[in-house]
């Protein structure tokens, strides 16, 4: 799915979560997928970031960012 769209439907969701009717035993499965799918592809998106950041140090020196 298009984060784009994974987004307006987690959106969505949450919207009618909100009112009255609120979600079926269904909606409330399928917001839990969406919102792991979400957090699966933000993740690595931000791992991909940080492997093609680098750090100047003070000494002019360029080191590459590395998990801990």
């Amino acid at each position: 799915m298009e984060m784009q769209a994974l987004i307006n439907r987690i959106n969505e969701l949450s919207r009618k979560s909100k009112t009255a009717e609120g979600l079926t035993q269904e909606e409330k499965e399928e917001q839990t997928v969406l919102r792991n799918e979400y957090r699966k592809a933000f993740m690595a998106n931000l791992g991909a970031q940080l492997d093609s950041m680098s750090i100047k140090n003070p000494d002019g020196s360029i080191t590459k960012v590395k998990k801990k």
